[in-house]
């Protein structure tokens, strides 16, 4: 039975700086991966005064895309930084609806799993917040009417790794506890291309590097909270 895994964020880089290493694992095993991006990115940093930072983004995200194994890649079109309960609405309508059309190629024989970003935002970011929930709608909406969902795994990080909260920009929780955690995958074994991956974001290269730097080859081990 083929699974069909629809990865839900809202930045061009989210998936790349986050769980990476499990959807190159994903991706490897046969699983037929769809990224889903609400926003182009545009209001991220733009080092070198790009005229359309969010064309370069995308462009960047589509590499990216390529290096995991995606099957296909849906852009919303949402405007970076103004994700709010509007939108929210609308994005889990068009969500629901992409995962129905893609579905529905397939015969049946098929089971759908979501994977999104940590609902609490992981840096406090709402557009972050707005896409998992937006996410966690469309998963039980389509759960409700009999689609074959399997469950949500949500991208979060651990205590270890940010022990306490941060409010140097805006409001960031603590990584999450181990007893919240309900499942760890170790990509390591993909390091080299959860390098790559993350690296394809070449305007957000300060990021980045800074995330490489910082976390060195835990940048391949990702911590999932799940639902079904």
């Amino acid at each position: 039975m083929k699974k069909l895994l629809f990865a839900v964020f809202a930045h061009p880089d989210d998936e790349a700086f986050g769980p990476s290493g499990t959807l190159v694992l994903e991706t490897r095993s046969g699983t037929e991966l769809h990224l889903i991006t609400l926003t182009n990115g545009a209001a991220g940093i733009n080092s070198e005064s790009h005229i359309e930072l969010g064309t370069v983004r995308l462009a960047e995200w589509q590499a990216a895309a390529e290096l995991i194994g995606a099957t296909a890649t849906h852009h919303l079109g949402y405007d970076d930084g103004c994700l709010c309960n509007t939108t929210l609405i609308d994005a889990q309508q068009r969500i629901a609806r992409i995962v129905r059309d893609i579905a529905s190629q397939h015969g049946g024989e098929y089971e759908v799993e979501f994977m999104t970003i940590d609902d609490n935002g992981i840096t406090g970011h709402i557009d972050h917040t707005v896409a998992s929930r937006a996410a966690t709608h469309a998963y039980y909406t389509l759960k409700s009417e009999g689609l074959a969902l399997s469950r949500i795994r949500y991208a979060c990080v651990s205590r270890d790794m940010f022990p306490t909260h941060n409010i140097d920009w805006i409001y960031m929780p603590a990584g999450r506890s181990l007893s919240e955690i309900n499942e760890t995958v170790d990509a390591r074994a993909a390091l080299d291309t959860v390098r790559d991956i993350i690296r394809c974001h070449h305007s957000q290269r300060g990021d980045g590097e800074a995330h490489l730097a910082a976390h060195g080859d835990q940048v391949a081990v990702n911590h999932f909270i799940i639902r079904t």
